[in-house]
């Protein structure tokens, strides 16, 4: 929710600033949106598009559109919309000014958009890339009812638990292996006079990206697809042990951060603040690989340094989870230039649009064909390659598969019930039989809807 494998046998002479100016990967085709004769065939057009993306993800962004205009001739222009995608892009689209592309930063967002028939199907050529370079699981989460529609050109890994190394090494614990190593991990180090946890409670969907992974491990993949759709009630009794595995963290104030009150006036910012913030009050805190920018750009941490993660650890006897979140590229059928927004779908689905963004840091790609020697640090490598070695094992952060209503509102839905887990986390079948009771009602809405 929190808003490199490039094929090197014939790529590796090529610099990421080669790549963003037109380099094919390894490959004799032509570049996209130039003619065999070099000819740039989309001067002279403008491609709008529209994300959530502010401050360095925006500007990060600009140099992938940058080097597609270098490459085809087009122009581009880009519109941030905040946080609520679908009000801004149904405005436009109301007011005839819909963009040519949106950036859509949740599985829902995009079937919302699908199904109110504001899409084009991607072209034969951008859907054969997708083929080639990505794990099926990203086709199926960009697909709605067989059509493919959406491009993952940036992901998450939010199956990453960051800690200060100088925090464990104090303690004397490694990073754990299992889930329960990871909470004798961290008695041992509340026991040397530090929390071990920052608890980020006071934003809900830091809440249902534990239970995400908690679940998908303990519960399974097929068991995590049938509860995102609803297809299981809450009150299953997967659900119930999954609450029950989570309370043992959270029904322990010496692990965290302040105990559940604190935890509870934590937001994410404050939760990476309380680890790698001048003055640290806990050894780790669990979120996405996104903790990296944090830590490094507010609080001037080396990552890989004083700053470091291990995976999600595997519960009981199930495997690691790998909870991804992402940002799909869309074509608008509304849109005043198919034909340049479908080239740069196609152009997205290439490593070489990765690689761009990847050499500036605070981006992971789901494409297996980007050479992970195209991140600027080990640890981004790490998280990069843990992304794409989960193949199609990885899942979709599941909230943000369900409608907004249930997983996406504050306040409100699975957000406020695990808050109120968090706050007494005694009694998990009554926490099933509340989040059921909330999903089947905004499931059934968005049904009739």
């Amino acid at each position: 929710m929190m808003r490199r494998r490039f094929t090197t046998a014939c790529c590796s002479a090529f610099t990421v600033t080669a790549l963003a100016l037109g380099a094919t990967a390894c490959g004799g085709a032509d570049p996209v949106g130039t003619a065999s004769g070099g000819e740039k065939t989309l001067s002279g057009q403008t491609l709008t598009v529209a994300g959530v993306w502010s401050g360095t993800e925006q500007q990060n962004f600009q140099k992938v559109l940058d080097a597609f205009s270098e490459k085809t001739g087009a122009k581009t222009r880009f519109t941030s919309t905040g946080d609520n995608v679908s009000t801004v892009v149904g405005s436009k689209i109301e007011g005839g000014n819909a963009p040519d592309v949106v950036m859509v930063p949740q599985v829902g967002v995009l079937q919302q958009f699908a199904q109110n028939k504001w899409l084009a199907p991607l072209s034969k050529e951008a859907e054969k890339s997708v083929d080639a370079n990505f794990a099926p699981v990203w086709k199926s989460y960009g697909s709605v009812d067989g059509t493919l529609y959406g491009l993952y050109f940036k992901a998450a890994n939010k199956s990453t638990v960051w800690y200060s190394p100088e925090a464990l090494d104090t303690a004397g614990v490694k990073p754990p292996k299992s889930y329960e190593e990871m909470l004798t991990a961290a008695r041992t180090v509340a026991d040397s006079g530090l929390p071990a946890f920052a608890v980020a409670g006071e934003d809900g969907w830091t809440l249902t990206d534990w239970f995400e992974n908690v679940y998908l491990s303990q519960a399974g993949p097929e068991k995590y697809d049938r509860l995102a759709r609803h297809e299981i009630k809450w009150t299953d009794p997967t659900v119930v042990e999954a609450l029950k595995t989570l309370a043992k963290l959270f029904s322990d104030d010496k692990l965290m951060a302040g105990g559940k009150k604190g935890a509870l006036s934590t937001d994410f910012p404050g939760s990476v603040e309380k680890v790698f913030g001048p003055k640290p009050q806990a050894g780790m805190v669990y979120e996405g690989d996104f903790v990296a920018g944090v830590a490094k750009d507010e609080f001037g941490r080396k990552i890989g340094e004083d700053a470091a993660f291990f995976p999600f650890p595997p519960v009981g006897g199930g495997d690691a989870p790998v909870v991804s979140g992402g940002d799909a590229a869309v074509v608008m059928k509304d849109g005043k230039n198919r034909k340049a927004a479908m080239a740069f779908l196609e152009y997205l689905a290439t490593p070489e649009a990765a690689a761009v963004w990847a050499a500036e840091g605070g981006f992971i790609s789901p494409n297996r064909s980007l050479d992970l020697g195209a991140y600027g640090d080990a640890t981004l490598r790490a998280t990069a390659k843990s992304l794409v070695d989960a193949g199609d094992t990885v899942r979709f952060d599941m909230s943000d598969q369900a409608p907004a209503a249930f997983g996406g509102t504050k306040g409100a839905g699975e957000w406020k019930i695990l808050q109120d887990f968090l706050r007494n986390p005694s009694k998990p079948e009554a926490t099933a039989a509340a989040l059921e009771a909330a999903a089947a009602k905004a499931y059934g809405s968005a049904k009739q809807g």
